[in-house]
């Protein structure tokens, strides 16, 4: 196959059309769409859903464009290496994580980051969807729970739990009572379903407050307005310091925080180089050691 033709592929592919890629090469668009029709005479495949002014990925094209972007970058950093004599990190590194966790922990992680590598020019961004990792650019994502996804590789490397948590000052309701509640987002849940002490049992609640971000809530509830569910990891410290007090754990599966890459034969030094950053901040991955981060 003709490596040169395929980086050419990548290139029109990532900018998502010929002229786009031709401006941003520096090359002529027509030298681009020759090399990606000889190379899609040499596969006997069409790679590009051509119409107008839009061209589209088609199925074979997707998946080429994923090992062949991942390969290429791969090849590039290596040649860059060889070139420096050194085997130190550098590029570009693209991260995207959770709100909460970038909340908490990401700005000291990506200073840290900085600091060890240097040479790596580190952008991290905060989303709570499912971002497309090829289409959008990025080498890491940061999910909570995940959906499986084939093309994927991904690893647990932080564990939560969900705890009901109020204020001391405000009462447990009683059988056939509700509570005040402050609730993350939208929703028509009514209660509760809690286990401590190897007892489960429901708490009926009334919304009071519905907030957009999870601080919003623990800071809401600091206050005694309500009740609320909150991931262990952020109230740990309150519950030890009697601030908030527990009145069990939720009953969901527990919250799993994994870090998702394309290919785990062709990772890069930078992503392998975060991902033992996480190893090291997190080496039990429990909810006390994220934490840690948050002030007291």
């Amino acid at each position: 196959m003709d490596l040169l033709a395929l980086a050419d592929f990548t290139l029109v592919a990532k900018h998502r059309g010929f002229g786009r890629a031709s401006r941003a090469a520096g090359r002529p668009k027509a030298t681009l769409s020759r090399r990606v029709t000889e190379l899609e005479e040499a596969l006997n495949l069409r790679l590009f859903e051509r119409g107008g002014r839009m061209i589209k990925l088609t199925d074979e094209g997707r998946r080429l464009f994923e090992r062949a972007h991942a390969l290429l970058s791969e090849l590039d950093d290596t040649a860059k290496m060889i070139a420096s004599g050194s085997e130190t990190p550098r590029g570009r590194l693209r991260i995207s994580a959770p709100l909460l966790f970038s909340q908490i922990a990401m700005g000291k992680l990506a200073a840290e980051f900085a600091l060890k590598y240097p040479e790596v020019q580190l952008e991290v961004t905060t989303d709570d969807r499912e971002v497309d990792m090829i289409e959008e650019g990025y080498d890491l994502v940061i999910r909570v729970n995940p959906k499986v996804d084939a093309g994927l590789i991904g690893r647990v490397f932080l564990r939560d739990r969900l705890v009901v948590v109020a204020s001391p000052q405000l009462d447990r309701p009683l059988d056939g009572q509700s509570v005040r509640a402050v609730l993350r987002g939208s929703g028509d849940e009514k209660r509760w379903t809690v286990e401590s002490g190897g007892v489960q049992s429901d708490i009926a609640f009334d919304p009071i407050l519905r907030l957009s971000s999870t601080m919003m809530v623990r800071d809401a509830v600091m206050t005694g307005v309500g009740a609320a569910v909150l991931p262990y990891s952020l109230v740990c410290r309150d519950l030890a310091a009697r601030r908030l007090v527990s009145w069990g754990d939720v009953d969901l599966p527990p919250t799993a925080l994994w870090t998702l890459y394309p290919s785990r034969r062709l990772l890069s030094v930078r992503v392998s180089s975060f991902l033992d950053l996480l190893r090291q901040t997190f080496p039990k991955g429990t909810p006390e050691e994220l934490a840690a981060f948050i002030p007291i």
